[in-house]
């Protein structure tokens, strides 16, 4: 499964000196909330059909990370040590470059990241490896060399999905409750694998021009009678060009 060392939405935020970014240093970090569903997922899928549960996370400093998927019953994990940010597309590319060497059945992923909201890294590894894929997923099961997935859509539909293996699935949050870590699982993680996969990659798709604080806003309380305040109303929005 594919998981994220994410800075917390609960962070104070502070524009980095250079106006192109976050200053790290108000930002706290830990496993994506997404990601956290999907690393429940992938190990009820193994304790049920047998196989081996792989954690893969692109990053620096994502150990943290990739040791608390092992306390929750990953088997092995594995750290791409880059930093892509918010390139969407390098990222997957560097999850691709492990997936080539690792013969799977399924790869999980959160439906988005906490910290940027893109839900786009694992469509792209999906369209990079060529495979079958579902998003938004809220039930899922598999029987036959085959996966049974359902998709939550807009509205409060739901669809209902068969997807071949090989395939990619990434989960919404509620599909589970994920499993409280232990004292023996967070023993158990220091004996696990996890190793470094080095890849070299290619030039950024994306570029930061400028990150700035939007400006306040004041508001504006009409006073009078319903038909005066209607009438401030309709000239206030002729003004601004709205209508």
């Amino acid at each position: 499964m594919l998981v994220k060392h994410a800075s917390s939405p609960e962070s104070t935020l502070r524009v980095s000196a250079d106006g192109k970014g976050v200053d790290p240093v108000c930002l706290t970090y830990d496993m994506n909330e997404w990601d956290r569903y999907a690393v429940e997922e992938a190990v009820r899928l193994k304790e049920k059909h047998g196989g081996e549960a792989v954690a893969v996370s692109v990053g620096v400093n994502c150990d943290a990370t990739l040791r608390k998927c092992l306390a929750m019953g990953v088997d092995r994990a594995v750290k791409v040590p880059v930093e892509a940010g918010l390139d969407a597309v390098r990222v997957a590319e560097a999850i691709v470059g492990v997936l080539r060497g690792e013969p799977f059945d399924m790869v999980l992923s959160g439906f988005m990241s906490q910290d940027a909201n893109n839900a786009l890294v694992g469509v792209l590894v999906a369209a990079m490896l060529d495979i079958p894929f579902a998003t938004a997923v809220t039930r899922l099961s598999v029987e036959g060399g085959e996966a049974r997935a359902v998709r939550e859509l807009e509205g409060g539909y739901l669809e209902e999905v068969f997807l071949p293996l090989p395939c990619l699935v990434t989960v919404q949050s509620g599909i589970n409750e994920p499993r409280y870590i232990s004292i023996f699982g967070v023993k158990a993680a220091k004996s696990k694998e996890l190793r470094e996969h080095t890849v070299r990659l290619g030039g950024a798709t994306v570029a930061v021009e400028r990150v700035y604080v939007p400006p306040a806003r004041r508001a504006e309380i009409l006073e009078g009678s319903p038909s005066e305040v209607a009438g401030k109303l309709v000239e206030l929005i002729s003004s601004r060009g709205v209508v």
